[in-house]
């Protein structure tokens, strides 16, 4: 096989429908779970799917970007990737996420770097506005919930903009987040789960790249800490654990190691690093 052949990244033609398709499925799934979030019949009111437009659109946004950046970073440095493929689910979200699949070797540490950043940062610089603007038309009201609801774990970023955009609330108002926001939210902590530093996570493509020879110290601790997460504040975290145990905790290396990150890109990874501080959250979830 040549090298140019290993380098071919466009799309096979008779793959093309496949990620249209799960896009297109996944849209509908996302806008069906938004509009029964806002207490849509959809049997006996099937207009009102156009209520579950805001955090449909708002999400796939996000997901979309996110994958996006990803390809073209692959698209840049030659290596084979798919378009992204789109999830749809029967969830309380309408979707497990979106991926793609990279079909070729990472060549260095700046492949690695810009593939694995590209794609967390992108997805975060449209989930802080989406949030933010979500915010700003989300209720408050006195009270922490009722029974049988979800109560969302704040990140810092979230208790940041808190501050800034609702002001200093009282220690029982509960707020009752608009679609766009919880999409935001949504994206934010899509946003922390693949900066996890562990195996080939895109946290894991920046932690390889930046500290190539500490990594499976690294990623040990962090496989270590999910356990302790789950085992303390969030169950979910015992099956990333598990999930983990089965794809893989390491990562492989590239091919040409010798060549080291630039400034810039150790900028990108400690940026990266910021943000998963930022959006992390020990307890996502509490059903009351």
């Amino acid at each position: 096989m040549t090298l140019e052949s290993v380098r071919d990244v466009t799309p096979k033609p008779e793959r093309r429908w496949l990620p249209g398709f799960l896009f297109g499925a996944t849209f509908l799934t996302t806008t069906f779970a938004g509009a029964i979030q806002q207490g849509v019949d959809i049997l006996k009111e099937p207009l009102g799917l156009v209520q579950g437009l805001p955090f449909s659109m708002t999400l796939m946004g996000i997901l979309m970007v996110h994958e996006m950046s990803h390809y073209l970073a692959s698209r840049a440095h030659k290596v084979p990737s798919t378009l992204p493929f789109f999830i749809p689910a029967p969830s309380i979200i309408g979707t497990f996420g979106a991926v793609i699949r990279m079909k070729g070797a990472i060549w260095d540490r700046r492949a690695l770097m810009d593939i694995g950043a590209s794609g967390p940062i992108g997805g975060f610089i449209l989930a802080l506005p989406a949030l933010s603007i979500g915010l700003a038309i989300s209720k408050v009201v006195p009270g922490g919930g009722g029974e049988g609801g979800l109560i969302l774990g704040d990140s810092l970023i979230m208790l940041l903009l808190e501050r800034i955009i609702l002001g200093d609330l009282p220690a029982d108002a509960n707020i009752i987040l608009h679609p766009v926001a919880f999409a935001g939210w949504i994206g934010m902590f899509v946003t922390s789960l693949n900066l996890l530093p562990v195996g080939q996570l895109d946290g894991g493509h920046i932690a390889k790249a930046l500290f190539p020879d500490h990594f499976d110290i690294i990623a040990r601790v962090v496989h270590l800490s999910l356990i302790l997460l789950g085992a303390f504040f969030w169950e979910g975290w015992l099956i990333w654990a598990l999930l983990l145990v089965f794809i893989g905790v390491g990562h492989p290396p590239v091919l040409l190691p010798h060549i080291s990150l630039d400034g810039s890109r150790r900028k990108v990874g400690y940026c990266a690093a910021v943000i998963f501080l930022l959006t992390f959250v020990p307890a996502p979830f509490k059903i009351l």
